[in-house]
């Protein structure tokens, strides 16, 4: 597949008469397949995944707006995309590294498609503030998936339940929550006022996310991904 134009259909595994519902449901799952907090920070992985991520973010950013959306589909037909190009695939179907779609290292250069007026790049001025676009808009689904598992109220902020969870799944994440809420101790119970006492600083989960252990934000990745991609197959 290297080499060949990039679908954004086909990056988040979708037809591209996929309904907007659709479009946000796949999103989840790619991202969370894709995240580069799933691998440790030294990992050979990382890079790879990067990438991956930053074109399911751009996908999504582009097909998420009825205008954006418009403008792509325009651009995608003019250039020929479904003879040459990548098709939308099952790819997300399941939680299987394997089967992250790999569109190439310089799919983006090829074809001669327009990718400057597409993505987060058309509204960024440098790669930082493309970062935080990406972050934003992750988090924003991030907190989604969390109050569907009980884990964060309609404002984002966190509930026992995730502070519980953030206390099973290390070490490093309960030094992380001792560290923050000194005299607490580990436990459901602990969750909970821990969960009082962060909710009260205004903190969203995706913000604690942010700021936990790295293997911490792998094991919580990886969860959530167990549950979104369980409920996507019906189990």
């Amino acid at each position: 597949m290297a080499g060949l134009p990039v679908d954004y259909y086909a990056a988040l595994g979708i037809s591209s008469s996929a309904t907007q519902q659709q479009i946000r449901d796949a999103y989840k799952r790619a991202a969370l397949k894709t995240h580069p907090d799933r691998v440790a920070s030294d990992s050979p992985e990382r890079a790879e995944r990067t990438r991956k991520f930053q074109l399911i973010n751009d996908a999504y950013y582009t097909l998420s707006d009825a205008s954006r959306r418009s403008d792509y589909d325009s651009a995608r037909k003019y250039h020929g995309f479904g003879s040459g190009a990548s098709t939308a695939s099952t790819a997300y179907d399941s939680d299987d590294d394997s089967t992250i779609p790999d569109p190439g290292e310089n799919a983006r250069a090829s074809g001669g498609f327009p990718w400057s007026s597409f993505g987060f790049g058309t509204k960024a001025k440098n790669k930082e503030e493309e970062q935080r676009f990406e972050n934003e808009q992750f988090g924003d689904v991030f907190e989604e998936m969390l109050r569907e598992e009980g884990m964060a109220e309609n404002g984002g902020t966190p509930t026992g339940k995730f502070w519980s969870v953030v206390g099973g799944l290390s070490g490093a994440a309960m030094g992380f929550i001792v560290a923050n809420f000194g005299g607490m101790v580990a436990g459901a119970v602990a969750g909970n006022r821990l969960g009082a006492v962060r909710d009260a600083k205004g903190k969203s989960v995706y913000a604690v996310f942010q700021e936990l252990p790295q293997d911490a934000k792998g094991k919580l990745l990886s969860q959530l991904a167990a549950k979104v991609f369980s409920h996507a197959v019906g189990i």
